[in-house]
């Protein structure tokens, strides 16, 4: 079989395994917006539909590391296309965990519903919270089907303003617990429920490190925005 039909092939392959790559993170997305707008509206069939979807993730996640595996074990790619492919196995991974945060809070939501928590607390304090982590997410998303190192390097950098709203909120429910020592116990069900949301955050940004695995071969983990940026240049 000639060298070019091969390649061919062997990019239709990618194609296609990105191209449900992009359906999980569609459906996780929806998952957390979904499970959001639960919270907000203390709605417990939004909560039980987003629980529901967590099979199909799951199912969709072991689908596309079955397909990399063969398509590895087929292809024996090398250099770039191996990072790709390893790339999209941890980002799937990484979209699997966004899945798993989203059924978090969808359960937390039904136990509020339940135990009649205080509807003073401050719920709509993790708005700007749940629509940075969301949006994070969608340009993560975005930047992986484009292989955009710019729009990675931003999201790296919008990551922390996620981190700052999960301390501001922290500190706000100090205050809640220590005005009323009977707001602890819903406080610190808010508080894991906050923390939830900024994991989805840490997920878009573990994708976003990917990216740059991905086109420049460089491990950036743990590296400074200063240090990635002097990566791609």
């Amino acid at each position: 079989m000639p060298e070019k039909h091969l390649s061919s092939q062997f990019d239709s392959e990618l194609n296609t395994v990105s191209s449900r790559v992009m359906e999980l993170g569609g459906l996780v997305e929806s998952q957390i917006q979904t499970a959001i707008q639960a919270l907000y509206q203390f709605n417990a069939d939004l909560a039980q539909q987003v629980i529901e979807t967590e099979r199909r993730v799951n199912g969709m996640e072991v689908e596309i590391d079955r397909e990399l595996s063969s398509i590895i074990a087929r292809r024996q790619p090398t250099a770039r296309d191996l990072r790709l492919l390893i790339a999209i196995s941890k980002s799937t991974a990484n979209l699997e965990r966004v899945g798993d945060e989203a059924e978090k809070i969808a359960r937390m939501v039904l136990s509020i519903i339940k135990s009649g928590m205080p509807r003073s607390l401050p719920f709509s304090e993790l708005r700007l919270e749940a629509d940075l982590a969301s949006g994070l997410l969608r340009k993560a998303l975005d930047a992986f089907a484009r292989l955009d190192t710019e729009a990675a390097v931003a999201i790296l950098k919008e990551d922390d303003l996620i981190d700052k709203e999960f301390d501001g909120f922290v500190r706000i429910l100090i205050t809640y617990m220590m005005e009323d020592p009977r707001m602890i116990s819903p406080s610190l069900d808010l508080l894991f429920l906050a923390k939830a949301i900024e994991r989805v955050g840490d997920h878009a940004k573990n994708i976003a490190e990917l990216i740059i695995y991905i086109v420049k071969g460089a491990d950036v983990r743990h590296s400074s925005i200063q240090e990635i940026e002097s990566v791609l240049k």
